[in-house]
């Protein structure tokens, strides 16, 4: 009879805690305590890193982002980092939503996501920081006047990862005054090629190529794209999926003595098995396979000045 009256109880109690969003508030708190202590744990060896991704630590990043931005923070000396992220969801898993919860700063993130504000708002505590919320599909031809439109700060960090046509988006931006910068990349594409996929309206990587396997640019046509606008590679996380770039203003040698880049083809031998068949269920293709999968797909080849339009197998 008391386990049927506690079993009502609790029922009850779960249907106001999630109609008041108290369960997944109190999880992120739990959350953002374990991996802020995680984090200080890890700045104890900060001194002798020579890979970034020892850094690395999960609080509310997709993979180990979290614990890298904040070694390279701690590096520069930023303080109180204030950041645009494009390309967030709801905002339950990004780049610099630890950022928010930690230092309550000024911020702009921007997605397609429809009703993101609403979305957003509940899940973080929007009246302690300066958080700019927009829902836009960005593209090269309105991303200069969204951020001009909505960004009046300093640029501490500056994080993309839109599944598409990145490239042409971070082609047209002012990273000047910008001193991190974190970008997807498609290590499909390997270590070698230059390429990244055409400049298309609404692109859409599912619709491009049902496998979801080409999307982005490759890692060497980003760190080229980053070399022209003043920064320099220093590794990418262990996923294999996102790459990050200082700003040539703090010297390599004075702020990262220590870091150490490998050959290219160590931060492309992804193990992400992420790829779908035409019935679009996951399909596990790993190694070369994937890249055979989408042979056939056209892509810009930035090896040559004329930036001519192939497929991917004339190139491999």
């Amino acid at each position: 009879m008391m386990i049927n009256f506690y079993k009502i109880i609790f029922s009850y109690l779960n249907k106001i805690f999630n109609f008041l969003n108290i369960k997944q508030k109190l999880f992120q708190n739990i959350n953002f305590k374990l991996g802020l202590n995680n984090i200080l744990l890890l700045k104890q060896d900060y001194d002798k890193l020579n890979n970034i991704q020892n850094a690395e630590c999960k609080v509310y990043s997709q993979n180990g982002e979290d614990g890298i931005i904040a070694y390279l923070l701690d590096r520069l000396n930023i303080l109180k980092p204030n950041f645009i992220e494009i390309g967030v969801g709801t905002y339950i898993e990004a780049n610099t939503r630890f950022l928010y919860d930690r230092f309550y700063p000024k911020g702009l993130i921007i997605d397609c996501e429809k009703n993101l504000k609403e979305k957003v708002y509940s899940n973080i505590n929007p009246w302690k920081g300066d958080l700019r919320v927009i829902e836009k599909n960005v593209t090269p031809e309105n991303i200069v006047k969204t951020i001009s439109d909505n960004c009046n700060f300093e640029i501490d960090i500056f994080s993309i990862d839109i599944d598409g046509i990145d490239y042409w988006i971070i082609e047209k931006l002012d990273l000047t005054k910008c001193k991190i910068f974190i970008a997807e990349y498609n290590s499909t594409f390997g270590d070698k090629l230059k390429v990244t996929v055409p400049n298309i309206e609404n692109f859409h990587r599912t619709e491009y190529h049902y496998s979801n396997l080409c999307y982005g640019m490759s890692l060497n046509a980003l760190t080229d794209l980053m070399d022209k606008k003043n920064f320099y590679f220093v590794g990418t996380n262990m996923a294999k999926n996102n790459a990050f770039f200082i700003s040539k203003n703090f010297n390599k040698e004075k702020f990262f003595p220590k870091l150490q880049i490998d050959d290219y083809a160590n931060y492309t031998d992804s193990n992400l098995r992420e790829s779908r068949n035409s019935d679009g269920k996951l399909s596990y293709l790993s190694g070369s396979s994937k890249l055979k999968e989408i042979q056939n797909c056209k892509v810009i080849d930035l090896s040559t000045a004329s930036n001519q339009e192939v497929q991917l197998k004339d190139l491999v």
